[in-house]
């Protein structure tokens, strides 16, 4: 038998619906191990017609979120399945707030740097009270799809389940 490494693991930076434990646990299986970070030099915004915010880089502004450690390769994938052809993900550096150390890290960066629908700072809070349980029912919906042969891509699964409903989001 011939010795294999062992797989890369990860950490990613998140700042959206992913600071949600329960939206990960449905992704993962598991809740990662967090610690609390900022990420300097990016903004976040919300989107229009979206609950979900978005990052994109910015002179001289920071986010808060938390970093995800121990992320494995097969949780890596599905995470990327999830963040879809809307985002990339980008190596960044990242604090943490709790021992002020800095870690590299993946984040999800929106594609589009330019584009003219992102508006305004998105509050997690005011995400949990109008949002959070749809976009539970979304994303299970979203997993359920990723086990089908020719599956729908998170972008498809959210627009379906938004306009097949009275879900859709109350931002402009």
């Amino acid at each position: 038998m011939g010795s294999s490494s062992p797989s890369p693991i990860s950490t990613i930076f998140v700042y959206g619906s992913l600071l949600a434990d329960d939206v990960v646990r449905i992704l993962l299986g598991r809740v990662p191990p967090p610690s609390p970070a900022i990420l300097s030099h990016f903004q976040r915004f919300n989107i229009k017609g979206r609950v979900y915010p978005t990052i994109v880089p910015a002179e001289d502004k920071k986010v808060t979120g938390k970093v995800l450690l121990g992320i494995t390769p097969p949780e890596l994938h599905i995470l990327d399945e999830f963040e879809d052809v809307e985002y990339e993900r980008a190596s960044v550096n990242v604090f943490l707030k709790d021992v002020t150390e800095k870690l590299e890290a993946y984040t999800y960066v929106w594609e589009d740097k330019t584009d003219p629908d992102l508006y305004g700072e998105w509050d997690f809070e005011e995400w949990k009270l109008l949002h959070m349980a749809d976009f539970l029912k979304m994303t299970r919906a979203f997993i359920e799809e990723m086990e089908l042969p020719d599956s729908k891509t998170r972008v498809a699964t959210y627009e379906s389940f938004y306009k097949g409903t009275n879900n859709n989001p109350s931002h402009p």
